[in-house]
């Protein structure tokens, strides 16, 4: 293999004194606002009380800022900067293994302490928890990288955690446990037996594989019970979204840096935070006409809530406890085959990543696990990096575009952000690897039974 490319730096560093100090709230840029959450029982719009149960003040003012810009607070700049900036690489070889003549740069997040992006919020999310007298936190994970992220948040401040993870992944990714353990968190398999709502999942089945939305039921129910407790999310909500731009803000001076500007992103989308940290601030830039790139988000062709979901009302959650949100959705009943890239399998989409996707400013494609691990393993081999499940599917896009650059004879300038290493998913590419991991053929009528149970609102 050729490993010869122009000139230029493979990767491109930021000086701690360039780290952004601001977060970028993209919903003042758009065309028009974002539908609001509803009351589940009145279906009127809720209000900052309506979540005070389970969010601190704090919080709950940067779900509904109109500012374009959030101060980001000391001392969460401070444990930033135990990882952050994180660098940005040029993918020269792997450009030479596919002879394209497009430049792939990736952004990694790997570099964290829990190896993937969710520290981005984890921690702004512990802080403002602390500073308003939270002595606990609850939280749902389903890979097992947001709870990894929490429980180091909550041990810089001295917060409890309690976390349920989604019980295909918890015996998937066993590790994962053990870090979140280490860093203090007590962690349930979900369903679990620690809550009356788990108890009742498990009755039915025993062997109840768990969803997202099942494990968010049981965190909330336990947040709601305990006045010293509050819910932490690792994903969807407006204010986590923002708290994850510090990636694109870092992106776009790295790439400033080389004089470059994408012609794509792609980047792996669940609930949409790692999609969003990357692309909003450049959305900003075009939405401003300084620059022109699609925007693709990349899904897994076993949970397509872009693709094949609806974009309705709905919870959030498998139990309907949550306030419900304008969002692409399979429906809360939806639970997703135990593929490996556990944290793209959530049955509904980003409110906020919803809308923009409806005002036609980002496109989705929906991609199988199989092209997925092909691309990781090829990944590997060229860059050194073994990523998570999760951003294989970026890869995948990623690898598709380089393909295409190759077959029209054009340069095309691609970004993605590997939002994590897969260290600790190794059973993952040794199922891929001995040809045990097959794609997932969902359904019609799989989506069709989940969407039955979504209420018909507005």
């Amino acid at each position: 293999m050729s490993t010869e490319r122009d000139d230029g730096p493979t990767k491109v560093n930021l000086d701690e004194s360039e780290m952004p100090t601001q977060w970028y709230n993209v919903i003042p840029d758009l065309p028009a606002p974002p539908p609001p959450p509803l009351h589940p029982g009145t279906h009127e719009p809720i209000g900052p009380d309506d979540l005070a149960p389970l969010f601190p003040m704090g919080l709950i003012m940067q779900e509904v800022t109109g500012e374009s810009h959030v101060d980001i607070p000391g001392g969460v700049l401070d444990v930033y900067r135990l990882w952050r900036p994180s660098p940005l690489y040029r993918a020269r070889r792997l450009e030479a293994a596919l002879d394209t003549p497009a430049k792939i740069f990736f952004k990694y997040e790997g570099v964290s302490p829990a190896g993937s992006h969710k520290p981005n919020t984890a921690v702004p999310q512990a802080f403002y928890n602390h500073a308003e007298g939270v002595t606990k936190l609850t939280t749902e994970t389903g890979a097992g990288q947001w709870g990894s992220a929490l429980a180091f948040a909550t041990a810089q401040y001295g917060i409890e955690c309690e976390v349920w993870q989604v019980a295909a992944s918890y015996r998937q990714k066993p590790y994962r446990k053990t870090m979140m353990e280490i860093w203090g968190a007590r962690v349930h398999s979900s369903p679990s037996e620690a809550t009356e709502y788990g108890r009742s999942l498990l009755a039915e089945d025993p062997d109840h594989p768990g969803s997202l939305g099942v494990a968010i039921s049981e965190a909330v129910a336990t947040a709601a019970a305990d006045p010293n407790a509050r819910y932490s999310l690792g994903s969807v909500l407006n204010h986590v979204l923002m708290h994850q731009t510090i990636i694109g803000e870092e992106a776009l001076l790295q790439l400033a840096k080389l004089g470059e500007a994408p012609d794509v992103i792609v980047g792996c989308t669940g609930g949409g935070s790692n999609f969003a940290g990357l692309s909003f601030p450049f959305l900003r830039e075009k939405l401003a006409g300084r620059m022109d790139p699609t925007i693709r988000c990349i899904e897994p062709a076993a949970c397509p809530t872009f693709t094949r979901g609806e974009y309705r009302y709905d919870f959030g959650d498998h139990g309907m406890m949550t306030p419900l949100l304008k969002m692409h959705t399979l429906g809360h009943d939806f639970i997703p085959q135990p593929i490996h890239a556990g944290g793209l399998r959530y049955h509904g989409m980003s409110p906020l990543l919803s809308h923009i996707y409806e005002l036609g400013l980002v496109e989705a494609l929906a991609i199988p696990q199989e092209e997925c691990f092909a691309a990781a393993i090829q990944f590997a081999r060229s860059e050194g990096i073994v990523p998570a499940p999760e951003p294989t599917h970026a890869l995948a896009a990623a690898l598709r575009e380089a393909e295409a650059a190759k077959q029209a004879g054009e340069e095309r300038t691609i970004l993605t952000a590997m939002c994590g290493h897969g260290h600790l998913d190794l059973p993952a590419y040794e199922a891929y690897l001995s040809g045990a991991l097959v794609d997932v053929d969902l359904s019609d009528d799989a989506i069709a039974d989940a969407m039955a149970g979504v209420p018909a609102v507005g």
